[in-house]
């Protein structure tokens, strides 16, 4: 038996927590044993059409969230609350300065970069009106955010970063279909120099490619050239295919690409197709220990900082695009290293 796949049984037969009746971990409020690199992942955290408000566990989730002290912070979209055609220049312009002043500026004071999506209520297409807003926010602050770009033709809406030995590349999933041009440009970033030099690659977009959650698991909420996309994130080396759209966090596996559907941290979260876990705000960490090629994922509960019982999770979810399997919270990652057969 291959080493790989040693360690892939072992993997699947010995992570986990423990079952437990409860909605949450024994080990409540205390964060995952972390290894070399912590990163904190959030999603969907605006509140109705046209707010300027976030609602109050928005905040507290993101004090919690840097109280863990990640390496860095990415959020898979819909930070505003857009998408409706009468909003006007000077609304939308007002929305994206609260997200400043509420989730931005605390995230850069506290020294983080900041990797945001595209959401679908930030620009999504056809609304021009809100498309350009974005542009005019992000723009002046692209060389603000921390990150060190390897491709930053099309920022906010698609580009790529090298950070911390991780490879990232962001799309622009605010509809339910990324555009060809696109696609190539993804295929060609996965297969270039900056990519290969990357321990892992991650791939963030704000619609998930399987629904996860109660009215959402529909055609248009849900990214349509699915098989497509599995090729490429395979040929690619993809670890990860990071996103939100769903609001309700479901960590999934499916072959040896992890999918880490987020939760939102703002309005309306939502139930899972299956199960009886009650809808939350959450945010997520991913701690990688490069020496021992493992990654684990912890989703905590906004209102409690508590982490959220894996084991309470379905073991699989039955939707419209099929099963998926959920994952073990603690697995091998796709290292570049590994793939080359390197010790």
């Amino acid at each position: 038996m291959s080493l790989r796949r040693r360690q892939f049984l072992q993997l699947a037969l010995g992570t986990g927590l423990s079952a437990a009746g409860l909605d949450i971990s024994r080990a409540a409020g205390r964060a995952a044993s972390r290894g070399d690199l912590r990163i904190g992942l959030i999603s969907d955290l605006n509140s109705s059409y046209g707010s300027t408000a976030y609602i109050p566990q928005v905040s507290q989730g993101l004090q919690q969230l840097l109280a863990l002290k990640p390496a860095l912070l990415v959020c898979a979209g819909d930070m505003v609350a857009g998408q409706k055609r009468d909003l006007t220049s000077n609304q939308l312009d007002a929305m994206w300065e609260s997200f400043a002043r509420t989730v931005l500026t605390p995230v850069r004071r506290a020294g983080l970069p900041f990797l945001p999506a595209i959401g679908n209520h930030d620009g999504s297409p056809g609304f021009e009106a809100d498309r350009a807003a974005l542009r005019r926010f992000w723009t002046p602050r692209r060389q603000a955010l921390g990150l060190t770009f390897e491709d930053a033709g099309d920022f906010p809406f698609h580009y790529s970063v090298l950070q911390n030995d991780v490879f990232w590349l962001v799309w622009d999933a605010s509809s339910s279909r990324i555009p060809p041009a696109q696609i190539q440009w993804a295929r060609r970033q996965l297969g270039s120099a900056a990519a290969r030099r990357a321990q892992i690659r991650m791939v963030v977009g704000h619609l998930p490619l399987f629904g996860v959650s109660q009215g959402r698991d529909r055609p248009g909420e849900r990214l349509e050239q699915r098989a497509a996309i599995l090729a490429l994130l395979a040929e690619g080396n993809v670890q990860a295919y990071i996103s939100g759209h769903q609001h309700a966090w479901y960590p999934a596996k499916l072959g040896p690409l992890d999918l880490i559907q987020l939760g939102a941290l703002g309005s309306g979260p939502r139930r899972l197709l299956q199960g009886k876990i009650s809808p939350q705000q959450t945010f997520t960490t991913l701690d990688i220990d490069w020496q021992r090629s493992w990654l684990r994922e912890t989703t905590y509960a906004a209102a409690t900082g508590q982490a959220v019982n894996w084991e309470r999770l379905p073991a699989q979810l039955n939707g419209q695009a099929g099963q998926l399997q959920r994952n073990v919270q603690r697995r091998w990652i796709r290292s570049q290293r590994s793939l080359k057969g390197q010790p």
